[in-house]
């Protein structure tokens, strides 16, 4: 069995940092979501990472790191981009692809040359990568493909007596994984969508493009870039054309996710309605993902989203979540 211990006793981060001392995975919040936490600069540790979650080999690791200091022990240049992007977004959801260090194994860069490193803002995960003083690669805590845990519990469904630990924070803040920057290409470029958004990195770097999806035979350069992600069990249906239409021919046992609030005739426990935010959607909606898991839903309809730019990250998840 997992333990699951509260992560603001000071007992489990010690315990954190003993096990991944020894070269053992610990499940730990961060802003966005739970990580799969292990020593990056162990080989065996991050294969430990690949094993437990059924990981394909050819999809890197992002590597956290407490500060500007470790994350320069990662990777071997260090461009005056990297300088400006992270005194503006560091601590924070944004992860930057650079040229890798001797000290990163190619494991967690899936062979290739380059690694995405992150200083997070959670206070737990900033503590534990303080008092280990190594770096850590950390995906999301859950089985490959299925739903990123923003939850301790989530966590536990998905992993229970498969790693040694769970450390217990509460909700994950933001909710959605970290935007992607790749800094190694001639212009910077996005290769996955977060809050941190096209428009805000454009205004801090000027031209910025955003990449298109790749095949899955292709050397990666950061998690996220697969047609198919962030799963649940269900069918997930995109809706399309008229929403009146798709809910009046609604069978009764699919669940739907909408900005919408539930009509009269529609059973309020299988309808999750959402915030109107950006920001309040991307925090609930692996929850309301995970929670269709435990209730055993066959199929999940999602309504159409808002078409503003701020929504890409969030429309980008639930159409990969589409996608199997």
């Amino acid at each position: 069995m997992t333990e699951i211990l509260p992560a603001s006793n000071p007992d489990s981060i010690r315990q954190a940092k003993r096990l991944l001392s020894k070269g053992q995975l610990v499940a730990i919040p961060t802003e966005t979501v739970y990580g799969l936490a292990a020593n990056a600069f162990s080989e065996e540790a991050v294969a430990g990472i690949f094993a437990v979650k059924g990981r394909p080999s050819n999809n890197p690791l992002i590597v956290h790191v407490s500060s500007v200091k470790m994350a320069r022990d990662c990777i071997s240049a260090w461009p005056e981009e990297a300088n400006i992007l992270a005194e503006k977004f560091w601590p924070g959801p944004l992860s930057m692809v650079l040229p890798k260090s001797e000290k990163i194994s190619n494991i967690v860069t899936a062979g290739g040359p380059t690694v995405a490193v992150r200083s997070p803002s959670n206070p737990i995960m900033k503590e534990i990568l303080e008092q280990c003083g190594f770096p850590l690669a950390a995906p999301s805590a859950n089985l490959s493909n299925r739903v990123s845990p923003t939850k301790a519990e989530y966590v536990a469904a998905q992993l229970n007596g498969r790693i040694p630990l769970i450390l217990d924070g509460g909700a994950c803040q933001i909710g959605i994984e970290s935007t992607v920057l790749d800094l190694t290409s001639s212009t910077p470029t996005i290769l996955r969508l977060g809050l941190i958004n096209l428009a805000q990195l454009q205004k801090v770097l000027g031209e910025v493009r955003l990449a298109s999806m790749t095949g899955s035979k292709e050397i990666l350069k950061s998690p996220g870039q697969l047609c198919r992600h962030y799963s649940p069990r269900a069918k997930v249906i995109l809706g399309e054309g008229s929403w009146d239409e798709l809910i009046i021919n609604l069978d009764k046992n699919t669940h739907v996710i909408a900005l919408d609030s539930v009509p009269n005739d529609k059973n309020p426990d299988t309808w999750h309605k959402m915030p109107n935010s950006v920001q309040g959607y991307a925090k609930k909606i692996y929850e309301i993902l995970n929670r269709c898991d435990q209730a055993n839903a066959k199929a999940i309809l999602i309504q159409p989203l808002p078409v503003e730019s701020e929504w890409d990250a969030v429309r980008d998840r639930v159409y990969r979540a589409s996608m199997n």
